[in-house]
């Protein structure tokens, strides 16, 4: 998940700018100084008119793996950057309905599993840790699982043992749709990784508006057509703003909890007397969390 959105428009008001940063900017022209601030002292700058750039942005080039995971954690940006064999992207923006729409859904996929909290079937979120795999490190929005045994190395998500999560949550605002399914597709659902994904795609608009629309597609390996084809198990959208707004369970997203609990230590058992199968994530809740942040702003 990207945390830096509070960092995000404090920086780019300026207040951060130093006496060296503006003595260089007279003799550099353009806006690679400033861009570049992002990547050596993780400080997103008004002069690097970030609003005229088109994503997605190379940020670096000729950085190790370990470098890149260095600077994410540093900086705390989480799902804004990706690193794929020496590059750093960009692809999405910090912004508030992002940041209120993973929040959203991580709430109610966690609420759905309250029953088990602080058993041995209890459903943990990852966060957004970081993985590697196929010369790429990623950090999915928010991922789950329950306690999984070991994996065979280096077949693990950190690159050794540690076992993948088994759902996966990908939100994007600024960043393409074609590059979250491609991103979805090819990594994250790529054999013996994550079970399930959830994508939304929140159409972007000017800063302070509210969204206007939201799509949202569920796939699982389950319904794997070739190694990098899925169709998906469901898909919807809907409005954010009257008379488009849904009602409660018009828009939801079913996991099975044999998809939930794929691969689980085999000492513990599925709760399948305890969790309703399948768990329901209801969007109407999802998009009333979006609507009442930007409540009196419309």
């Amino acid at each position: 998940m990207c945390n830096c959105y509070s960092s995000f428009f404090r920086k780019l008001s300026g207040d951060t700018l130093r006496d060296s940063t503006d003595a260089v900017s007279e003799r550099t022209p353009d806006c690679n100084y400033y861009r570049n601030l992002w990547w050596d002292k993780g400080e997103l700058n008004s002069k690097a008119e970030w609003d005229k750039v088109t994503l997605p942005y190379k940020l670096a080039v000729g950085v190790t793996l370990e470098e890149y995971e260095r600077r994410v954690e540093e900086f705390n940006i989480h799902g804004c950057w990706e690193w794929t064999e020496g590059d750093v992207m960009i692809y999405e923006w910090p912004s508030e309905p992002h940041e209120i729409c993973i929040g959203a859904i991580t709430e109610e996929l966690m609420d759905a599993c309250r029953p088990v909290k602080r058993t041995m079937a209890q459903i943990c979120s990852l966060g957004s840790t970081r993985t590697r795999a196929s010369g790429s490190g990623k950090e999915a929005d928010d991922s789950f699982r329950p306690e999984k045994p070991l994996v065979v190395s280096p077949n693990g998500s950190d690159g050794h043992d540690c076992p993948w999560p088994n759902i996966i949550v990908e939100v994007a605002y600024t960043e393409t749709i074609n590059h979250v399914w491609e991103k979805v597709n090819t990594y994250w659902l790529a054999p013996n990784r994550a079970h399930d994904a959830i994508i939304v795609k929140i159409d972007p608009v000017p800063a302070g508006e509210r969204p206007s629309r939201m799509r949202a597609w569920h796939y699982c390996v389950s319904d794997r057509v070739t190694r990098n084809l899925f169709p998906a198990r469901n898909s919807f959208e809907f409005g954010l703003q009257p008379p488009l707004l849904v009602q409660p369970g018009a828009c939801i997203i079913d996991i099975q909890l044999g998809c939930l609990y794929h691969d689980l230590d085999p000492s513990i058992q599925i709760p399948r007397n305890t969790l309703p199968d399948p768990i329901t994530l209801d969007f109407f809740y999802v998009q009333q969390a979006i609507v009442k942040m930007f409540r009196g702003r419309e």
